[in-house]
């Protein structure tokens, strides 16, 4: 079984997705701390200038080493939300596909979330099907696995009885995988190359949020996935 295992993100690149399609099964590492200037409460959208940060603002001053990922609250004293529908409408209003979709995000955004983790969640959920991927999810808040770093994703492997671990380019930097060998589990990283496909603006930008590529081509943003399955397992 292929699992592969990613700290949660708000409106992911089409890397993201791409690893959770070639997975068995994929577990949201929701448990863990927060780290500053992430994806996790941002990612970017294509604009006319190139691109643009869409932010959730956290409430955080005073709690860093203290903010797991499922308890992060949003700061909602600010319009972030507003902020975030105008941008969506501004900058993808003539993109093809935008119509379609364009009711469900005014629905999110019309919502107040107290906490990010559900408003994460119920987007990805929505950007999965989108995508039809139907790979299953597990949080590890839900799982009781400890551990840190290589030892955690190690143990929560071993917990849902993973053969190949699928993991970001990254593990490369941290992973043991002497470790994995041991538990007998193979390790692959996932090296994705990003598809190159015509933007609402002129010219193209590489590693947007992945509704880049939904607003732009609507169901056909399957097959763009699909068509660069370039990982070797």
């Amino acid at each position: 079984m292929i699992v592969s295992i990613n700290q949660p993100a708000y409106l992911p690149w089409l890397g993201y997705f791409h690893r959770i399609m070639r997975s068995d099964l994929h577990i949201v590492l929701d448990h863990v701390q927060f780290e500053k200037n992430s994806v996790t409460n941002r990612n970017k959208v294509r604009t006319s200038q190139g691109w643009c940060w869409l932010t959730v603002p956290l409430l955080t001053k005073g709690k860093f080493g203290d903010l797991h990922i499922n308890n992060l609250q949003i700061d909602n004293v600010s319009s972030w939300s507003l902020k975030h529908e105008k941008t969506l409408r501004m900058n993808y209003s003539k993109a093809p596909h935008f119509v379609e979709y364009q009711k469900y995000f005014q629905g999110i955004y019309e919502q107040e979330w107290k906490y990010l983790m559900p408003l994460l969640n119920e987007t990805n959920s929505y950007l999965l099907e989108a995508f039809e991927i139907k790979t299953p999810l597990l949080l590890s808040s839900t799982m009781k696995v400890e551990g840190e770093k290589d030892e955690l994703i190690l143990n929560l492997c071993q917990a849902v009885g993973a053969t190949t671990y699928l993991s970001g380019p990254f593990g490369r930097n941290y992973l043991r995988e002497s470790l994995f060998k041991e538990a007998g589990i193979k390790v692959v990283y996932h090296d994705y190359q990003h598809p190159v496909y015509k933007q609402a603006q002129p010219g193209f930008e590489p590693f947007m949020s992945a509704v880049d590529l939904l607003f732009n081509y609507g169901t056909q943003s399957c097959q763009i996935l699909e068509d660069h399955l370039e990982v070797a397992l």
